[in-house]
Order: C-alpha cells, then structure tokens, then sequence
C-alpha cells in the first residue's frame, strides 16, 4: 500500500475515485427513481464524439466530451419531453451515431491510437493528469452541489412532474438540469470508469443501498458511501491485477448489490412478521398517513373522504 501511494499517478487516481464515486450515485438515484437508469450509457455513446473531436482539434478531449455531452443531453431531454412514438427511434440515433462519429474522428487522428480509445472505453488509472483531476474536481463539486441543493426540488419532479408543476416547481427547467448534470457526470467518471460502464456506477450503488434503507435521505447517503467505497477498492485492485479500473470497480458493486440482496431477505421477512410494513423503494419518502404510511410518488386512494393534502402529497425529501 505504501509503495501504492508513493507514485504521483496513483495518488491522482485515487482522489479521482473519491469524485467520481461521490459525483456518479449523487445523481443517479435521480436517474433510477425516474426509470431512465440507462441514460448514463446512452450519454456514454454520445460522449464518445468529444473524446474524437478533442483528438482532432489536439485540445482537452474531456472538455470536448464535456460540451457534446451536454448538447446531447439537451437533444435527449426535449425528445422525451415530445413523448411521441418516434422518440426511441431519434434517440437510439443519437447513440449509435455519437459512438460510431467519436470512434471515426479517434482513427483519423494523429494524436490517438488504439490505446488512449481503450482507455477512455474502460478506464485506466494511468490516464488521470494533473489538469485531468482539476477538470473533476471542478465539475464534480458543480454536480454535487446541484443534486444536494436542489433535492427537494428534483425529489418532486421524479415523483410527480405534473403535480410538481401544479405548485410552481419549474419542471421544465429541472428536467434539463438533470439531464445536464447526468452528461457532466458521465464525462467526469469516464476517465476512471470508462464511458462503457460509467452508467454502472450511477445505477449500481443505488439500487444497493436501496434494499437496505428506507427513506430517499438514507438511500442518497448510503449509496454515496459504497460508491467511495467500490471505486478506491477497484483503483486499488486495478493497480494490484494491472486491469482497468473501469471492470474492477463495476464488479466490485455488482458484489456488493448481490450480498445486500442476500442481507436484505431475512430483514424484510423479520419486519413482515414483526407487523411492520416493509420500506419504500429508492427515492420513496415515507409519510404518515391515517392509520398508515402513505409512500410519497404513489397517488393515495380516491374515496370520498380523502383529506390528503397537497403538502403531503408533495414527498419532499426531508
């Protein structure tokens, strides 16, 4: 270990995994709750023609990647705001045109061979320069910042977009504000994770902290942690095995989401006979109710008494 952290590119790598796992599960629980957790791949794919263009141009490809991911997202988010039939058609587009321009922009460039495109695919701990770890930095508090500040706010859109906007809450406007953030933290992770597998680390945390926790709080806080937690051990593992970073961190938090599952069974059999309804999903608030608890982002029973109120029906996170 000592020997690890004696070489400069190691320890650029590991405050680069701190970021990213920090950065990628901050918005992904957004991603998850509103059923888009393959957005980070397509984003992915997209991001690929930055890398291309950066090459050409011989600038930053990760500020390159940075720009077209963030046009992308844009593109994507007013696609699905249409939400018309043709709209997996025009984003699948996207996609396979994003990974198929990057990766010819990459062949006629001088600057890139075969290996910096694998590590930009997968991940490599030898690609983070020192200006690579400030652009994360920077773009990863950014992004931080925006998915723990604007919580409530992005909470009620993945919840209810339409009840949300009912009490003035600027769906619109947060709706391209996640998708930006969601491209941001793509390009962030990218040299860590690779742009292949950086959905992984968005997706996978989460839906392992969700069988252990109960409210969106939790859920967000823990799933934070295993992210940190994942991407030191697989930059650790990497640099021990001499593999990519990206495959060692993904299945390090596919290990964990498979023995939180097994951990998760006997508890969720102990509340059930213990009389204690079970937690809600990820990103669900529970909210008291009359007599229950009431899962905020689920619509209550109409009947003719019904009192609930909208501050309840909200679900903010607390």
């Amino acid at each position: 270990m000592t020997e690890m952290l004696s070489y400069d590119f190691m320890q650029r790598a590991l405050l680069a995994a701190v970021l990213v796992g920090i950065t990628a599960p901050a918005v992904g629980i957004y991603l998850v709750q509103r059923r888009q957790a393959l957005m980070g791949d397509g984003m992915g794919h997209v991001a690929m023609t930055g890398v291309g263009l950066g090459f050409v141009f011989r600038t930053s490809p990760v500020w390159m990647a940075v720009l077209v991911c963030v046009l992308g997202a844009i593109t994507m988010e007013l696609v699905r705001s249409r939400g018309n039939q043709r709209g997996d058609i025009a984003l699948a587009m996207l996609f396979y045109g994003g990974m198929a321009c990057g990766k010819l922009l990459v062949s006629v460039s001088a600057q890139a061979g075969a290996g910096s495109l694998e590590s930009y695919l997968w991940g490599s701990i030898l690609t983070v320069a020192p200006e690579d770890l400030v652009t994360i930095a920077v773009l990863g508090a950014v992004v931080i910042a925006v998915a723990v500040g604007l919580r409530r706010q992005l909470f009620a859109i993945c919840q209810d977009e339409d009840f949300a906007r009912v009490t003035g809450v600027p769906v619109r406007t947060l709706n391209l504000l996640l998708a930006v953030m969601a491209a941001v933290t793509v390009t962030v992770a990218m040299r860590v994770v690779g742009l292949l597998l950086v959905s992984a680390l968005m997706v996978v945390p989460v839906v392992a902290a969700q069988q252990l926790t109960r409210s969106f709080a939790a859920t967000q806080a823990a799933s934070i942690a295993l992210g940190v937690v994942v991407s030191l051990a697989g930059v650790t593992g990497s640099y021990q095995l001499n593999v990519p970073s990206g495959p060692a961190i993904v299945l390090l938090a596919i290990a964990v989401f498979a023995v939180f599952s097994v951990i998760a069974g006997p508890l969720a059999r102990r509340r059930h006979r213990g009389g204690t309804e079970p937690g809600p999903q990820v990103c669900d608030v529970r909210i008291p109710g009359p007599g229950r608890s009431q899962n905020a982002g689920q619509a209550p029973e109409k009947t003719s008494s019904d009192t609930t109120t909208p501050e309840r029906r909200a679900g903010l996170a607390q």
